[in-house]
C-alpha cells in the first residue's frame, strides 16, 4: 500500500529489458544550470490559454517549482539547501502550505537521493550520469513524492511530468513519465527489501534502507564507541539523521527575550538555559528574529558558547576570542556572554565575506562588547601572541553531525576530506593555544562526530605540547545547561588524558553531533 492508502502493484524485476524506454535524449550542452533549455523562455514568461487542452500537465505548481530549483542549485551550483531554499520560498512568494510542502520535498529528496538513484538506475535504460543532470533532479523529486510522501500516484506522476514539460522541455516527457510509472510498481519497503538484498553486507544495507554512503556509517559506528556508547545505536543514529530537525531558538542573553516566542507556541527547550524550540512555520516572524536579539541555532551549539563563558579562568582580564566566528551565531551569543561579564570578544573570520556576516550577526550586541578582524586565524596567532583569557576554536570540518540541518552534505563529502581537513585543524588548534595567555582556556569543537577530526586531532597536539591539560569538559558542560539535562542515559561526557570531552548526539540529545573539549594553557 502506498502512504496515502492507493495499492501499488508488484515492484518490477529491473532486468534491463522491462526498463523504461524513450527517445528522449539528454541535452547537456543546450541547457543551463537551472535545466533550462537555452532560448527558452521560462515557466514565469510563458503564458497558456485557459481552454488549452492538457494545460493542467503543462505547468509547473509552484511549490515543486520551487523544490526543482533548490535541488538545481544544490546539484549544479553547490549551494547550501539550508541556505537557498528559505530564499526561493520568499521569491516564489509561497504560502505557509506550499512552502512546507516545498520544504519537505526539497530536503527529503536531497536526504535520500543515493537510495533514490540506487532506484533510478533499475528502472532507466542508461547509465544515470548520462541523463540530463536537470531530468534526473526531477526523476528523483518525482520518486520521493511516490515512495516516501502522501502523495497518490497519479498526482505525483502528473505533476513531475508537468514540470518537466514546463521547465526542461516536451522532449525528455516520455521518458520521465515511463521511468516513475516503473518507480510506483513498488511501495519504498519493496524497493528497500529487493536492493538490500542485492547487497553483499550489512554496511551497504544500512546505507541504502537509511541513505547514507558506507563510509560514513562506518565512521559513524566508530565514534559511537570511541565515545563510550554501544555500535549498536548505529541504525537510530542514522534515523536520526533523516528526521527533520527541531528549530532552536536562543535569546541573546540580556537582550532578547523569548517570551514572545513562548506565547506563539514555541517550548522550552530541555538542554540550554533561554532557549526554546520552535513549533515551525517561518521563524522570521518570531519577535526578535529580525532585529538578531532572538536567534535561530542549534542547543548543541548554545552549549559550547556557554562553556566556554563559564570555564574557570584566573584573573580573566575579559580578552575573548572566537577564531573561526563565521558566519557568526556563536560568536553572537559569546558576545552577549562576554557584555555580561564586562568582556570584550574579537570575532574572526579568515574571508571579508563572511566577516560581514559576521559583523550582521553581532549588530544587536553593544559595540564595546566585540570587534570583528579578517585574517587567518594561524597568523592572527602570531600578533596576538598569549594575550586572551578564553578563544573558541570552532574548525572547519565536514559536518557529518549536521546531516539533518544539510541534508545534501552526505552524498558531497568524501574520505579525502576528512584527510584534507585534519592538518588545518590541528594547526588551527595550535594558534589558538598559542594565543591564549598561561591559565587562558581554549575550546575545541567541531561539528563532527569523525574520530579523525576529534579525538585524533586532540592528542596530536597533546603529543607535541607539554603545555596543554584537559579539563572536565563534562563537568563544565553539566554547569552550563539547565539542571539534569546531562546526566544518565543524556551523559556526554568521555575520559581523555586526564580530563574529559563531550560528544552529542542527534538520537540523545536532539542536536547537531557537536564535540567539544575545553584545554588550559600552562605556565
Amino acid at each position: 500500500m502506498s502512504p496515502d492508502g492507493h495499492e501499488r502493484g508488484s515492484r518490477p524485476s529491473g532486468g534491463r529489458d522491462d526498463r523504461a524506454r524513450s527517445d528522449g535524449s539528454h541535452h547537456n550542452r543546450r541547457r543551463n544550470a537551472r535545466g533550462h533549455e537555452r532560448n527558452r523562455r521560462s515557466q514565469q514568461e510563458r503564458t497558456f490559454s485557459a481552454q488549452a487542452p492538457g494545460q493542467r500537465r503543462r505547468r509547473s505548481d509552484p511549490a515543486r517549482l520551487t523544490a526543482f530549483q533548490a535541488l538545481r542549485a544544490v546539484n549544479s551550483e553547490d549551494a547550501y539547501g539550508n541556505l537557498v531554499l528559505p530564499r526561493l520560498v520568499r521569491e516564489n512568494r509561497l504560502d505557509k502550505r506550499d512552502a512546507a510542502f516545498a520544504t519537505e520535498l526539497a530536503y527529503g529528496t536531497m536526504r535520500w537521493s543515493g537510495t533514490w538513484d540506487a532506484v533510478l538506475a533499475t528502472c532507466v535504460d542508461r547509465p544515470l550520469d548520462e541523463l540530463d543532470p536537470a531530468v534526473l533532479d526531477a526523476l528523483r523529486l518525482g520518486t520521493h513524492q511516490l515512495l516516501a510522501m502522501r502523495v497518490p500516484d497519479h498526482a505525483a506522476l502528473d505533476a513531475t511530468v508537468g514540470l518537466v514539460r514546463g521547465e526542461i522541455g516536451q522532449g525528455p516527457a516520455g521518458l520521465v513519465n515511463a521511468v516513475l510509472r516503473k518507480v510506483a510498481r513498488a511501495t519504498q519497503e519493496q524497493w528497500l527489501d529487493e536492493l538490500a538484498a542485492e547487497q553483499p553486507d550489512e554496511l551497504r544495507r544500512m546505507g541504502l534502507r537509511h541513505a547514507h554512503p558506507v563510509w560514513e556509517i562506518r565512521a559513524m559506528r566508530r565514534a559511537l564507541r570511541a565515545n563510550g556508547r554501544d555500535a549498536s545505536e548505529i541504525e537510530a543514529l542514522l534515523e536520526a539523521d533523516n528526521e527533520p530537525p527541531r528549530v532552536h531558538l536562543v535569546a541573546l542573553p540580556g537582550i532578547g527575550s523569548l517570551e514572545a516566542a513562548l506565547e506563539d507556541g514555541a517550548t522550552p527547550g530541555d538542554l540550554v538555559p533561554d532557549s526554546a524550540v520552535s513549533p515551525g512555520g517561518d521563524v522570521h516572524r518570531i519577535p526578535g528574529t529580525r532585529e538578531g536579539v532572538v536567534r535561530v541555532q542549534d542547543a548543541g551549539s548554545q552549549l559550547v558558547a556557554r562553556v566556554l563563558a563559564q570555564a574557570p579562568v584566573a584573573e580573566d582580564r575579559g580578552a575573548w576570542a572566537d577564531f573561526c566566528a563565521g558566519p557568526g551565531g556563536k560568536a553572537a551569543l559569546l558576545a552577549a556572554l562576554a557584555h555580561e561579564q564586562g568582556a570584550q570578544l574579537l570575532a574572526n573570520e579568515v574571508s571579508e565575506h563572511r566577516s560581514e556576516l559576521v559583523r550582521h550577526a553581532l549588530a544587536p550586541v553593544p559595540e564595546e562588547a566585540w570587534r570583528v578582524s579578517t585574517a587567518d586565524a594561524r597568523d592572527l596567532a602570531r600578533t596576538e601572541t598569549a594575550r586572551f583569557d578564553r578563544v573558541l576554536v570552532d574548525v572547519p570540518c565536514t559536518g557529518l553531525g549536521a546531516l539533518r540541518r544539510r541534508p545534501e552534505a552526505r552524498w558531497r563529502r568524501t574520505p579525502s576530506d576528512v584527510g584534507n581537513l585534519a592538518p588545518v585543524q590541528r594547526e588551527l588548534l595550535d594558534a589558538a593555544l598559542d594565543a591564549t595567555r598561561a591559565g587562558g582556556v581554549v575550546l575545541y569543537a567541531t561539528c563532527s562526530p569523525h574520530t579523525a577530526e576529534t579525538h585524533d586531532i586532540l592528542h596530536d597536539v597533546l603529543d607535541a605540547r607539554k603545555d596543554v591539560e584537559v579539563l572536565d569538559t563534562a563537568d563544565l558542560a553539566r554547569q552550563a545547561a539547565l539542571p539534569g539535562a546531562l546526566e544518565g542515559e543524556r551523559a556526554a561526557g568521555h575520559e581523555v588524558a586526564g580530563g574529559t570531552s563531550v560528544q552529542l548526539w542527534p538520537h540523545v540529545h536532539g542536536t547537531d553531533a557537536m564535540f567539544m573539549v575545553a584545554l588550559r594553557k600552562l605556565g
